[in-house]
C-alpha cells in the first residue's frame, strides 16, 4: 500500500514528506494506522547521524494508533485495538526469555541496523528498500510492526497522548521502578529537566522518595519539575557548583542519581554528588564513541556503583498500563509535557525541541 512518511534521505538534512510503499504484515506483524507520534532526542541524534542507521531511513519510535490489519499467526489483537509501539526485541535471546527484553542480544541490530526481525525491510521506495527503526518507523501514516513491539491500551484515553509512553516516558519512569527501586525517603537527583527526567521525577515522587533534585538550564522546566514532585531544583547555568550544591541538599550525597541530559561531563558530576553506596544511573544518548572520565578511587573507596541502561529496564507491556493508571489517577500527569504538531510541520517540531522551546513534541496525523 502507499503510505506517507517522513525520510531522511543523507546525514543531517531536514526531514521530506513523500510517498512511499508498505508491504502488508507478515507472519506475527500487524498493520497500525498511526494516530500520532513522539519525537525523542534519539530521532534527532539519528537524522544528525551521531548515531548510525542506514539512509535512507524512515524514523520514528514513539508511535500510537489503531490496528488495521493483523498476520498469519497474530491471535493477542483485532483490528481496531488501540496500541503503543515499543522496542524491537527478538523474543528468543536468554535475555528476552528472562523478562529482559530491553537488553535483548539483538537490540542493536533491531533498532538501529534498518531491517525488521527476518533482515528485510518493509518500506521501499522505487522498489528500493527504506531502512526500518526501531521495528516501527513511526514518522509515517501507517507501520507494519512485530506484534511484540505493540501493547493493547485502553480505548477511555486518548491514543494521541500515549506514544511518547514508548520510550521517552517509559524510559525515566522504569529507571525509578525497576531499575533504582528506591526506599521511601531515599533522596535522588535527576541531571536534565527533559521527557525523560521529569518522567523520573514524577516516578520518584511516587514511589516516595524524600527529596528529589532537578538540574536543567532552562527555567520554565524547573518549575514545571516542581509542579511535578520535585523537592528542590538546581540552576545549573548559574551554579558553580553543582555537585556540592546536591551534597548540600541530600547532607552529604545522593542515594540516587540519574544522568537524563546527554552530556559526559554531566556524568562525572552524577557520580560525584552521591553519597556513599549511592548507584548513578547514565540515560543520556551520547555520540557513538564518546568517553566520560570518572574518579576510580572515589567510586572504589565509597563503594558507588555506576550503570548505563536503556529504556528503563522495562517490559513495556507490564509498565505502560502501570503508567496510563498513573496517569489516570492523577500521579503521572505527562500530558504536561507535550505540545501537538501537524505532522507535516515534523522540521519545525524538532527543531523547536532541540532549543528548549518544547520539552515533548508530538505529531498528530490527519
Amino acid at each position: 500500500m502507499q503510505i506517507t512518511a517522513a525520510v531522511i534521505n543523507t546525514k543531517g538534512e531536514d526531514f521530506r514528506i513523500e510517498a512511499i510503499d508498505l508491504d502488508a504484515p507478515k507472519t506475527g506483524e500487524v498493520l497500525v494506522r498511526m494516530v500520532a507520534s513522539g519525537i525523542c532526542h534519539t530521532d534527532m541524534n539519528v537524522k544528525n547521524q551521531t548515531h548510525r542507521v542506514p539512509a535512507p531511513a524512515v524514523l520514528g519510535h514513539e508511535g500510537s494508533g489503531v490496528i488495521e490489519e493483523t498476520g498469519p499467526g497474530v491471535t493477542e489483537f483485532e483490528v481496531g485495538d488501540h496500541v503503543v509501539l515499543g522496542f524491537a526485541s527478538c523474543g528468543s535471546c536468554r535475555n528476552c526469555f528472562q523478562s529482559r527484553p530491553y537488553a535483548c542480544v539483538r537490540h542493536a541490530e533491531l533498532n538501529f541496523g534498518g531491517k525488521m526481525e527476518d533482515l528485510t525491510s518493509r518500506l521501499h521506495r522505487k522498489e528500493a528498500a527504506l531502512s526500518n527503526f526501531f521495528g516501527q518507523s513511526s514518522f509515517a501514516s501507517h507501520s507494519v510492526v512485530n506484534a511484540r513491539n505493540a501493547v493493547k491500551v485502553p480505548k477511555d484515553v486518548d491514543i494521541a497522548l500515549l506514544g511518547p509512553l514508548g520510550c521517552g516516558l517509559m524510559t525515566g519512569a522504569g529507571t525509578v521502578f525497576n531499575r533504582l527501586q528506591p526506599r521511601p525517603g531515599s533522596t535522588i537527583a535527576v541531571i536534565g529537566a527533559g521527557a525523560v527526567g521529569l518522567s523520573a521525577v514524577m516516578a520518584a515522587r511516587i514511589i516516595g522518595c524524600g527529596t528529589i533534585i532537578s538540574i536543567d538550564v532552562h527555567q520554565n522546566r524547573l518549575q514545571l519539575a516542581m509542579e511535578l514532585g520535585a523537592t528542590h531544583t538546581i540552576d545549573a547555568s548559574r551554579t558553580p557548583d553543582i555537585v556540592a550544591e546536591i551534597r548540600s541538599l541530600t547532607d552529604g550525597g545522593a542515594d540516587f542519581t540519574i544522568e537524563a541530559a546527554g552530556h559526559p561531563s554531566m556524568l562525572r558530576q552524577a557520580v560525584d554528588a552521591l553519597a556513599p553506596l549511592g548507584t548513578a544511573i547514565q540515560l543520556g544518548g551520547l555520540p557513538q564513541g564518546t568517553e566520560a572520565l570518572i574518579d576510580s578511587n572515589d567510586l572504589r573507596s565509597k563503594s558507588k556503583t555506576i550503570a548505563g541502561l536503556v529504556e528503563g529496564a522495562s517490559v513495556p507491556r507490564v509498565l505502560i498500563p502501570q503508567l496510563i493508571d498513573f496517569y489516570k489517577a492523577g500521579k503521572f500527569a505527562f500530558d504536561k509535557l507535550v505540545t501537538y504538531y501537524p505532522f507535516e510541520e515534523i522540521n519545525k517540531a524538532g527543531a523547536d525541541a532541540h532549543d528548549g522551546k518544547v520539552i515533548k513534541p508530538i505529531l498528530r496525523f490527519s
